[in-house]
């Protein structure tokens, strides 16, 4: 008896063994082969790294031919071939390194545990601004971003123009191809970041590998949404009815309504000329008040008493009148009594010395 769960993983350290000749001894039947187009700037690249392609694929019997003139590159089988898949492979390493991906990364994919996937990015946004950005974000400031998802996923990946090549195992470019497709709807790269990394370290403890990682994987929710303002005057379409409108009513009616047709001429002056004294006494009334507001007195403010000087410090009065004795004894540019007495000495012994 053996244990379902260990029937459904594949043991650490596994690899399926390498496709032999022995596997197929008598080769394929027909001959099958795989063209593409290369844009201009990249010629010059794959004529340097042709010789190389042709050895890497020569290993699988698989020829490769460049053509310069019509810009393509054509892999066929050959008689010697004998793993079926090898002109897949063949096929998917022309296809990347049409989209800019080097030799040294795209001769990969002819090992058996590496796989490539080319996304298609040119069509989801309409603005060609707003893709620029998109884009621009996948990358990061300085490439960061894609590193980040380099390593997480383990694979190689390329922006170049309308299309993103990643090139890696199975898994990783699952996770890529969706990281890539979020981006362009608009949603940033670093919350897939996070739930890779949180699923990298719970990938890392044996208990939880057959138990759900829904509790432990973050929920973003949007929180910029706009919603869509409404306008101010809103047009409610009237109910459709098969009649017409009815149509006004015109002055004979109104008059027979109110019962002014059945009056006199003379009555009927009368009434007009009634209506018009009374807008006039109205309107003289109404000027009246208008002429009358220029006599009305204005409100006045009322009267703040102004407080008291405090009178809490006491003057020195004395002090102050001996200050004015003082002042009164020194005559204005004079020197004191003490000086003039000492100046006179001196004067005196200088005479006896003489």
């Amino acid at each position: 008896a053996v244990d379902e769960s260990e029937l459904l993983t594949v043991p650490d350290g596994w690899k399926e063994p390498a496709f032999t000749r022995d596997d197929n001894p008598k080769g394929l039947l027909e001959e099958s082969s795989f063209a593409t187009l290369f844009p201009k700037y990249r010629e010059a690249y794959l004529k340097e790294c042709w010789p190389l392609v042709q050895k890497a694929l020569g290993e699988h019997y698989v020829n490769a031919a460049l053509d310069l003139i019509e810009g393509s590159m054509t892999v066929t089988t050959t008689k010697k071939t004998f793993d079926p898949y090898a002109i897949i492979r063949a096929r998917d390493l022309i296809k990347l390194l049409a989209r800019s991906v080097p030799f040294e990364q795209a001769v990969r994919i002819l090992q058996d545990d590496v796989a490539c996937d080319i996304i298609k990015i040119g069509s989801l946004v309409r603005k060609r601004e707003t893709f620029i950005k998109r884009r621009a974000r996948l990358l990061g400031p300085k490439g960061s971003t894609l590193k980040a998802l380099e390593l997480l996923t383990n694979c190689y990946i390329m922006v170049q123009g309308n299309t993103v090549s990643a090139l890696g195992p199975f898994s990783g470019l699952k996770e890529v191809r969706k990281v890539v497709l979020d981006t362009m709807k608009n949603i940033h790269p670093i919350y897939n970041i996070k739930t890779l990394m949180i699923k990298r370290e719970l990938a890392k403890d044996p208990e939880l590998r057959t138990q759900s990682w829904e509790r432990f994987l973050p929920k973003f929710k949007r929180k910029n949404l706009k919603k869509r303002k409404e306008p101010k005057k809103k047009n409610t379409k009237k109910e459709y009815t098969p009649f017409p409108p009815p149509q006004p009513e015109s002055q004979i009616d109104k008059e027979l309504a109110s019962g002014e047709y059945f009056l006199k001429e003379r009555q009927k002056k009368r009434k007009q000329m009634e209506e018009i004294k009374a807008k006039q006494a109205d309107a003289i009334k109404r000027r009246q008040e208008e002429r009358n507001k220029a006599f009305i007195p204005p409100k006045e403010k009322p009267v703040v008493k102004t407080k008291k000087a405090s009178t809490e410090k006491k003057i020195d009065i004395e002090a102050i009148k001996e200050k004015v004795k003082n002042a009164k004894k020194k005559k204005l540019g004079a020197l004191p009594e003490e000086e003039v007495k000492l100046k006179m000495a001196a004067d005196e012994k200088k005479k006896k010395k003489k």
